[in-house]
């Protein structure tokens, strides 16, 4: 399960799915990035239809907000 899950297929707009390309420029990242976040389980693509694998922008855009690392209170300890 990602930690930044994808809406049902049935809440879908399909004007919100897009390409790696289209995910790194909403995330403001490289498409290797996006397939990094993809094997860590931060998000998960989409098969929608024989064009190949898409994701959902909007929660791409959620994911980039979160930063790598340790939370600050963790390292004063």
């Amino acid at each position: 399960m990602p930690a930044f899950e994808n809406p049902s297929i049935y809440e879908l707009k399909y004007t919100d799915l897009g390409t790696i390309w289209d995910a790194a420029r909403v995330a403001g990242v490289k498409p290797g990035t996006i397939r990094v976040w993809e094997s860590r389980g931060k998000i998960e693509r989409m098969q929608i239809d024989h064009r190949g694998p898409l994701y959902h922008l909007p929660t791409v855009a959620e994911a980039s907000k979160v930063k790598a690392g340790r939370p600050r209170d963790a390292r004063a300890a």
